[in-house]
């Protein structure tokens, strides 16, 4: 079992392009709160909420100085496409984080390693890691290795796609979608939103996401998808 783990870790650090000096505080950052019975033990989540902060400043910074001529809600677009949820999980099993995680049985056998959510929150508590053992710039270089086949895609910055659902609606003849809160959950310092869009036929879909902007754009860009399929 150890050997197994050490080569996990080790092949995680591997796609990071970085090696620990305290290999701790990676451990920490692969542990879920299911892993203790009480859900309250040691877990990644301080980390994440770190994390979080590292991988949006060193993003917005990269996008800064690539696009000189963008307005402030350009870069805003392109950095929520690059911060997402979504965007941080795929980087997650782009490193193999799902394999390296620490999970209760429960959580695990409930396909804990798939989750959206899981994997985006260890993704930025391993960034956080990288900050915490060799400092800002060692967590950039990484951020710009793992993140570059997103980054190589920012030049074209997705539409806003709230106000592409109204578009396609009213072109149809239908009333603009409406956006209602279904639930709240999570800490104040991290809470998690789940929003239905709605549209004459009732529920378009449903997104999530850590604001409630960020719920809605979600369920935006997921009506869109089943628009399009529709046709």
């Amino acid at each position: 079992m150890g050997g197994r783990r050490d080569d996990a870790l080790r092949a995680l650090e591997d796609a990071l392009g970085h090696r620990f000096a305290d290999r701790a505080v990676l451990e920490r950052a692969l542990m879920h709160a299911s892993v203790h019975d009480d859900g309250r033990g040691e877990s990644y989540q301080r980390l994440e909420f770190l994390g979080d902060r590292v991988l949006g400043l060193a993003i917005a910074s990269r996008l800064y100085d690539a696009f000189p001529g963008a307005d402030e809600g350009d870069l805003a677009r392109r950095l929520n496409a690059l911060v997402r949820r979504e965007a941080c999980a795929d980087r997650a099993l782009a490193m193999g984080i799902n394999k390296a995680l620490k999970l209760g049985a429960a959580e695990a056998l409930a396909g804990g390693r798939k989750k959206t959510a899981i994997l985006a929150d260890a993704c930025e508590a391993v960034l956080a890691a990288v900050y915490l053992d060799a400092g800002f710039g060692a967590a950039v270089g990484v951020i710009d290795r793992v993140w570059e086949p997103l980054l190589a895609r920012a030049d074209e910055p997705e539409r806003d796609p709230k106000t592409a659902l109204q578009e396609r609606l009213q072109a149809s003849g239908g009333p603009p979608p409406t956006y209602r809160l279904k639930e709240r959950t999570g800490p104040d310092h991290r809470p998690h939103f789940v929003i239905e869009v709605v549209g004459s036929d009732g529920v378009l879909a449903v997104g999530e996401g850590g604001s409630k902007r960020e719920a809605e754009q979600q369920a935006a860009r997921a009506a869109l998808a089943s628009l399009r399929e529709s046709v």
